[in-house]
């Protein structure tokens, strides 16, 4: 039996019939994993990240980061000066708008910054937007960033929330992304939080959710 990756509950099957490909939903929690056998390589990975056209030039991409930070950010900017933007990607635009409202940024992304400045380091806020998702190991993950954020500091992610029915689960847009591994609820998010220290603070629309380190 497969167990959940967030909470080690009891899982059900759904299965996309066309591709052949096999989910887990959580019994408990509501997170979903698509099975190992169906995880794309780190070639053919990195080839699909650097088709994406995530950059200033991108009118909506710039607007969907402005709103993402007037949201999610600025109702806790008075107590940031410092912040880390984890899974950048090849343009760190999220990074740049941030560090031109003050704060000192630092960037990585396992593919294109994988410097990993943030090991000897503190932060007031780090932010991993549509991350998550593509995460074989979420928990050790957000583990990491716990280490490196401040007591009372932010931990903002973005990620879609899925469908709580199958059939629409399997019909999403979202999931049909070759590199989308994983999808987080509420839920899942709670219980993550709970054995890391972490407590959600908010979570907003159907794809941010909030921590703060107690």
């Amino acid at each position: 039996m497969n167990l959940c990756k967030v909470c080690y509950g009891k899982t059900t099957t759904m299965t996309d019939k066309k591709k052949g490909m096999a989910y887990y939903r959580c019994k408990k929690c509501g997170f979903i994993s698509l099975d190992k056998a169906f995880i794309i390589d780190n070639v053919r990975e990195k080839k699909h990240y650097e088709k994406h056209n995530n950059s200033f030039e991108c009118k909506g991409y710039v607007e969907m980061f402005e709103r993402f930070i007037s949201k999610a950010i600025e109702p806790y900017l008075s107590t940031i000066n410092s912040a880390l933007d984890f899974g950048c990607g090849h343009t760190a635009v999220l990074a740049k708008l941030l560090e031109n409202r003050g704060l000192e940024m630092d960037i990585y992304d396992y593919y294109f910054f994988p410097k990993k400045l943030y090991r000897d380091k503190k932060y007031d806020l780090i932010t991993s937007t549509e991350v998550f998702e593509h995460l074989e190991n979420p928990q050790e993950v957000l583990n990491d960033l716990v280490q490196s954020l401040n007591p009372n500091g932010y931990i903002v992610l973005m990620t879609q929330f899925p469908p709580s029915d199958d059939e629409l689960f399997l019909k999403w847009w979202y999931r049909r992304d070759i590199t989308h591994i994983g999808f987080f609820t509420p839920n899942s998010f709670e219980i993550m939080a709970e054995g890391l220290g972490l407590k959600v603070v908010k979570i907003i629309d159907k794809n941010i959710v909030v921590f703060r380190k107690i």
